[in-house]
């Protein structure tokens, strides 16, 4: 199964116009995290996963299949 968090955690940034490091201290991680789940090189924590599905969702973005 594809990392489908790169490209969801990209265009979330993207519509709230946040850096890496600010999103990484909404959700209580560091910059590094943010980076390397944009990069695909580490899927980001459950709990992670959890604040970002309602960032998600409040924003109206959806993980896409690709």
């Amino acid at each position: 199964m594809e990392n489908l968090y790169p490209s969801a955690i990209i265009r979330l940034r993207a519509k709230l116009n946040i850096s890496q490091t600010k999103l990484a201290a909404m959700l209580g991680v560091s910059f590094t995290s943010v980076n390397r789940w944009e990069k695909g090189h580490h899927e980001p924590t459950v709990i992670a996963k959890e604040k970002l599905k309602q960032l998600f969702k409040d924003n109206g973005i959806e993980m896409e299949e690709q």
